[in-house]
């Protein structure tokens, strides 16, 4: 693979991001990689750094990245997932024309759609409930618009990606905190939850950055505007995926359901087809769905 460089990371500190900037050193060892902090909704600040770093790719993953957090500061939410959005967009065609601008997506996007219970393709409407899939639904379709004045957008639909490090506003990131603290003795072993009867189509973070490294790989066959669903294909109930962390952590635990963590809008069934990305970017994932929980369990259950 030709070393794209340099490489800017919005968001680099995250949890993904974390993970991603790893990947990308160790797939192309003499780029450079740009993690610079700065607030994407100050549109000067993001101009400045476009224009000095003169990227060939911007993977832009600064987001307020969980419905909680969406709903809980709104004026924030659309700021930063929109806004922000748009300033890295637009500095990227006035000062790096040139630049391949992976954007994340969400799979939140789609909301209602996933109500026919069936895989959905890119094709689908997005019909977002939640304020964070609209917020996502905003951006993607915008980034999509400024493909047609030169934007070499590429937009990722990211389905639920989990992995060591990830923030306890997630579900299973959520399940593996308690189950530490727990073991640690630091909580009695009563396991707070919302709904467990919601399926979600759940991908290994690795298995994320993958799919970034392939479309930089295939910057220049890429078409500007892409669409790609990055999922697994294949839901799992929450519940089953709590009673597998609580079986790897050895521990007994009552689990008990706290209301407030229970959303009246959760859709109960999503899942997605990647079959688009494979074909275009060769990917599908890799990771083993044990080998998934026995990395988050090694990394973040340490009692």
């Amino acid at each position: 693979m030709s070393n794209p460089s340099p490489i800017l990371v919005t968001g680099a500190h995250g949890f993904v991001g974390r993970h991603l900037t790893a990947a990308l050193r160790a797939t192309w060892p003499a780029a450079t990689i740009l993690a610079p902090r700065f607030d994407v909704r100050n549109a000067a600040s993001v101009t400045s750094i476009i224009r000095e770093c003169a990227p060939a790719c911007c993977i832009h993953l600064a987001a307020i990245a969980s419905v909680a957090r969406a709903e809980a500061a709104e004026d924030a939410a659309w700021q930063t997932n929109l806004h922000g959005a748009l300033n890295v967009a637009r500095a990227i065609l006035a000062h790096a024309p040139a630049c391949q601008l992976l954007f994340a997506s969400s799979a939140d996007a789609y909301g209602a759609s996933f109500r026919t219970n069936v895989p959905v393709t890119e094709m689908i409407p997005l019909a977002p409930i939640s304020l964070y899939g609209a917020t996502k639904a905003a951006a993607d379709l915008a980034l999509g618009s400024l493909a047609s004045r030169g934007l070499r957008a590429v937009r990722l639909r990211l389905f639920n990606h989990i992995g060591a490090g990830q923030s306890p506003d997630f579900a299973v990131a959520n399940f593996a905190r308690q189950l530490a603290l727990i073991g640690a003795g630091r909580q009695a072993p009563f396991l707070q939850v919302g709904r467990l009867d919601t399926w979600r189509d759940f991908i290994d973070v690795r298995d994320v950055c993958a799919a970034y490294i392939a479309c930089i790989a295939r910057r220049d066959t890429l078409p500007a505007g892409a669409i790609l669903n990055i999922a697994s294909g294949q839901p799992r109930r929450i519940g089953d995926v709590l009673n597998d962390l609580v079986g790897l952590s050895g521990l007994k635990v009552e689990v008990c359901c706290d209301a407030p963590r229970v959303r009246a809008t959760d859709i109960i069934h999503a899942s997605g087809d990647a079959s688009l990305a494979g074909k275009l970017l060769g990917w599908s994932p890799t990771i083993p769905w044990p080998e998934t929980l026995r990395f988050i369990v090694k990394k973040d259950l340490i009692f």
